[in-house]
């Protein structure tokens, strides 16, 4: 199919690509391997049965290979592997030319000349000796014939260019496993009772890490975002992450990894964080390797760490020029455990995002540290696979499954990883298979119920013992150098842990990009900015908003749209909410900051409202025009990011975002606001406490439509309470109260006010999460537009807006579209003069100054109080305002008590049809029975 002459599939990918190329991410060079010569088809052909074998080795060899140290996986003979199967004879010699590449040469060589004539047994010997080892090479599922010949030829031939593992590096190996085991085994002796959840039994962890950042340095990476759970994670941050040992021992001993006066919490130990700056001797520079705060949540740091490696991509893509491509300088890196790589739908979710424009990162390395183990359920109850690395085959991944008792092919697979990944710019996994010699954690009996598993693993030596002793049968290592590294690495924690007394913590969150923000309960330094713009410029960005080229075939339905939005900055009155959402995003863009909205169909709006991307109605073409109407240099973008259906990942990545840029005003929107609790993990253990637990600031904004409207139960309620529930605001009025509040919760009725609160979002000089409560039924409702006047200098956001009813003796509080109803239902019954109605349009931090100067006319002249809402008692805001409300009481003077006006306590937000009519119909007779 063709619209006028553009294949449907060109113009697919050129829309797919827009907005990677317009901020310079391109996934990866040109890689095109030289496919077989005529003459190896021909080979080929004529022998087709070696090409079964062959191919059948490749394909399943890996249920063959030596992978398990503790033998335990039940692994039944693959006949598959058998040549005679295929009706191959061992007293016949094959060429192998086109079939088995050839260590020493270049199989793929079009030049090669001549033949190789192999008997079975050498093919079978050279076959077996590259799949049938202790790595185990998943790659035949790949639809690409290119990766599969990539995979091939490597693994077959001599010539791949990996850094060899020679003396040298030999002995660093032993070093850090030494290290390793040391540590642990002095944390053990020094802090029985402290759950460290070591690394026992999968310390080829580290050198497998240090072997990947090392030839990532080399390709000239200089950034690696890690994302990790527990397992390991103290021992990665001492013995490679140059996190100080007595920071860690001062932790353990109960004191704070924060300081003090910032009034932040912290966490444990075993989400503790560093970000060194590593050197290798074989790179030319550093690379430096930030590893994530994470929750005890397993696996929900994953898109964070995507979204900061994407971020963090932004500004080195485009200093580093045009040859640089997406991944060239940042990698992602994401550790996980077997159990939690299955059972966790993220990294499902994950998945998916990997190879999508605007959440791409240009691959990441995988590697699941797999104890066989989740807890106490082995692998065979926690997962229906065959392997814990199944999941990544959505995308075709490939896995390397390596056994963790060989240290030296863990380093080989990280490589070849690394490799993988560079040229294709796609994800990879390593199945590390290891065992835990403790239980979950160190105050664990695991025979409770593995009897058999811990027999065998308290009856084997270590890693770092097995090694040892390679490399003294090989020469390469001493028994003295043995002892001399275990007891200098030792001696180094009696020094840590005698310095613990004198350590102490340094607040180090306010640097590079954030040098200029502030420490927001640091009340002194912080302020509100000015968000008003001038008139001129409000009309230019307006205009700008809707500019499509001359030649564009624009939908006939958004011609209105476009004329709408120009007669409203003709006149400047009636701008609706999108028009102040594109002002809001254009001025921004004007004044250097970027901006990126995320969510399921973003680019025009669930309700069909936005419209910030146009597409040409007969080729396709995607035009954004903000991004390409009256644009100066220094200008931000706008990047509109339609995303998967995820809602975990998707939010977890605008998050991790968030993170990297406090100059990119990041939104996600929610298709309806219930949408959200499919992130609630990301909402409770990131977007919520961060900054308390981790002193992490982020801008992230939220937006949710919100109200009940007949729709049901679901796609009608934001869950304020649930939000509100989250904050820390306080119950009383304090100078403070606005630094020290984890979110922001609002409920705007204006286009103004929406516009000032995004400016706001940015021009602050600290950070903290936005959630808006957006209308769905007020986008294009007149009461609910404002005018130009409205968003020009000198105006900002109003977190109270009040009337002024004279003779008013009742007054009604409220937050969000029930203010219009209850404001038609006022007039219908004649009451204008004697009902005031009060918006609370922010929520949180609570507006206690600000309301109670607007209820103080009314208290004096001893008004009745009312809160109004239209979500039932035991949802919407009322849990959280009552009690504020009665301090702002206090303030203001008033002497009676909060009346609640609303639907009754329920185990839903909203209802459909006649019973939501009913419902509110009962809502506004208690409103306003007995006024006159």
């Amino acid at each position: 199919m063709k619209f006028k002459g553009v294949p449907c599939r060109r113009a697919l990918l050129a829309r797919r690509a827009y907005h990677d190329a317009s901020f310079g991410f391109r996934k990866a060079r040109a890689f095109e391997m030289p496919d077989y010569t005529p003459r190896q088809l021909e080979n080929r052909a004529a022998n087709a049965a070696l090409l079964r074998y062959v191919d059948s080795m490749r394909t399943h060899a890996h249920r063959a290979a030596q992978i398990d140290p503790l033998n335990i996986l039940q692994r039944e003979e693959v006949a598959a592997l058998n040549p005679e199967r295929y009706g191959l004879s061992r007293d016949t010699k094959y060429c192998i030319d086109g079939i088995v590449w050839n260590h020493g040469r270049d199989a793929l060589s079009a030049d090669a000349a001549g033949s190789q004539e192999w008997t079975l047994a050498e093919i079978e010997t050279h076959m077996r000796g590259t799949y049938v080892g202790r790595i185990a090479y998943e790659y035949m599922h790949s639809p690409s014939k290119t990766e599969r010949l990539w995979f091939s030829h490597l693994l077959e031939s001599s010539d791949a260019p990996i850094l060899p593992v020679d003396a040298p590096q030999q002995k660093r190996i032993f070093d850090l496993l030494a290290q390793s085991e040391t540590l642990d085994q002095f944390l053990q002796q020094k802090f029985p009772n402290t759950k460290r959840y070591g690394l026992e039994g999968a310390e080829s962890m580290i050198p497998a890490l240090d072997a990947l950042f090392r030839v990532a340095s080399v390709a000239g990476v200089e950034h690696v975002v890690l994302g990790m759970p527990h397992r390991g994670r103290l021992n990665l941050l001492i013995n490679l992450l140059e996190f100080p040992a007595s920071a860690l021992f001062s932790k353990i001993r109960g004191n704070s990894e924060v300081p003090e006066e910032l009034g932040a919490t912290g966490d444990v130990i075993s989400h503790l964080v560093a970000s060194p700056t590593l050197k290798y001797k074989e790179a030319s520079g550093g690379i430096k390797v930030t590893l994530l705060p994470n929750p005890s949540h397993l696996e929900a740091v994953n898109p964070v760490a995507l979204g900061k490696a994407r971020a963090k991509q932004y500004s080195l893509l485009r200093d580093a020029g045009p040859d640089c491509m997406l991944g060239d300088k940042v990698m992602s890196v994401q550790l996980h455990g077997d159990a939690a790589f299955t059972g966790q739908g993220v990294v499902m979710e994950c998945f998916g995002l990997s190879n999508l424009p605007h959440f791409t990162s240009g691959g990441t390395v995988h590697l699941v540290v797999n104890n066989n183990i989740g807890y106490t359920t082995p692998g065979t109850s926690g997962r229906s696979s065959l392997y814990c690395s199944d999941i990544a085959k959505m995308i075709n991944a490939p896995v390397l499954h390596c056994n963790g008792d060989y240290v030296e092919d863990v380093v080989r697979a990280m490589q070849i990883a690394f490799m993988y990944r560079s040229h294709f710019r796609k994800d990879i996994v390593i199945d590390l298979i290891t065992y835990r010699r403790w239980g979950h954690n160190e105050l664990d009996e695991p025979a409770f119920t593995q009897p058999l598993m811990y027999n065998q693993i308290r009856s084997r030596k270590s890693v770092p013992q097995l090694y040892e002793d390679k490399l003294l049968s090989a020469g390469v290592l001493t028994a003295d150098d043995a002892a001399t590294a275990r007891r200098t690495a030792r001696d180094h924690l009696d020094v840590q842990l005698a310095d613990t007394t004198s350590y102490k913590p340094k607040a180090d969150m306010l640097q590079g990009k954030w040098s200029s923000f502030v420490w927001p309960a640091s009340t002194d330094a912080v302020h509100d900015p000015a968000t008003g713009v001038e008139l001129d410029v409000l009309q230019s960005v307006g205009k700008a908003s809707v500019t499509l080229p001359s030649d564009f075939n624009i939908h006939p339905r958004l011609q209105r749209h476009v004329k709408s939005r120009l007669s409203s900055l003709e006149s400047g009155s009636r701008l609706d909410w999108a028009t102040a959402e594109a002002l809001a995003w254009g001025t921004l863009m004007r004044e250097g900051y970027n901006v990126r909205i995320s969510g399921q169909d973003v680019g025009r709006g669930t309700f069909s409202h936005r419209h910030v991307m146009f597409v040409d109605q007969e080729t396709e073409q995607v035009v954004v025009p903000l991004n390409e109407s009256d644009k100066q240099p220094g200008d931000g973008m706008l990047e509109l990011a339609n995303s998967s259906l995820s809602e975990f990942a998707v939010l977890g990545f605008e998050y991790g975002m968030s993170w990297d840029n406090p100059r990119l005003l990041c939104l996600w929107e929610a298709q309806f606001g219930d949408f959200f609790n499919g992130a609630q993990v990301i909402i409770d253990t990131f977007v919520a406490s961060a900054e308390t637990k981790w002193l992490k600031q982020s801008g992230l904004t939220i937006l949710l439509p919100h109200g009940l409207d007949g729709a049901g139960p679901e796609h009608s309620s934001a869950r304020i309470e649930r939000w509100l529930q989250l904050t820390n605001d306080a119950y009383e009025h304090s100078p403070d109260n606005v630094g020290n509040v984890n979110m922001q919760i609002v409920n705007p009725t204006t286009a103004a006010n929406y516009f000032h609160l995004l400016r706001r979002q940015m021009l602050r000089n600290y950070r903290k999460p936005l959630v808006v409560a957006s209308p769905k039924g007020l986008l294009r409702a007149p009461e609910a537009s404002s005018s130009l006047s409205d968003l020009a200098t000198g105006t900002t956001f109003v977190p109270v807006i009040a009337e002024a009813v004279e003779g008013a003796k009742n007054v009604f509080i409220v937050s969000g579209k029930v203010f219009f109803e209850l404001q038609k239902e006022r007039a219908a019954r004649g009451l204008n003069d004697k009902v005031a109605l009060i918006r609370v349009e922010q929520l949180s931090p609570f507006p206690f100054k600000e309301l109670a100067e607007a209820i103080k006319p009314y208290a004096q002249k001893g008004a009745h109080f009312a809160w109004v809402q239209e979500e039932p008692r035991n949802q919407g805001a009322w849990s959280h305002v009552h009690q504020r409300v009665d301090s702002v009481f206090r303030m203001a003077g008033v002497q009676s008590s909060l009346r609640y006006v609303g639907r009754g306590t329920a185990a839903v937000p909203g209802v459909s049809g006649a019973l939501h009519k009913k419902q509110w119909s009962a809502v506004v007779e208690d409103a306003f029975a007995g006024l006159q």
